[in-house]
């Protein structure tokens, strides 16, 4: 595995999530990600994280091996990508707050999401 990359985990069952790692993938110009959805992962990283939690949220691992997931891991991947003058302030509470819960109300709604934004048909499975 790679040590130089954060990897980023995500429901490849889920249209609005594909469609927003495709976001991920046009932006990340240098490369500092590696993006799979966790049901291909490699098996030493779902080691790191339950299954249930993979479900219900994006998570990144770190270069340094820490687990981020929801709001966090949005921010933290903001923040790589050159957004940290939006995501410093965002991390901190109470804002932290605000972001987990739109992260929070967003994964519950993504099987509409991707209807509305006409990404898929169907309703996402989860």
């Amino acid at each position: 595995m790679d040590s130089s990359v954060h990897w980023v985990l995500w429901d490849g069952a889920c249209d609005f999530c594909a469609w927003s790692v495709a976001q991920l993938r046009r932006r990340d110009t240098h490369g500092r990600f590696r993006i799979a959805p966790f049901q291909s992962a490699p098996p030493e990283l779902l080691q790191r994280v339950s299954p249930n939690a993979l479900q219900r949220g994006v998570h990144v691992i770190t270069a340094d091996g820490r687990v981020l997931r929801n709001g966090r891991a949005v921010l933290f991947i903001g923040e790589q990508l050159g957004y940290g003058w939006l995501t410093r302030p965002l991390s901190l509470p109470p804002m932290i707050w605000i972001v987990e819960g739109v992260y929070w109300t967003i994964a519950r709604l993504r099987g509409k999401l991707s209807r509305w934004l006409r990404l898929s048909e169907t309703e996402c499975p989860r």
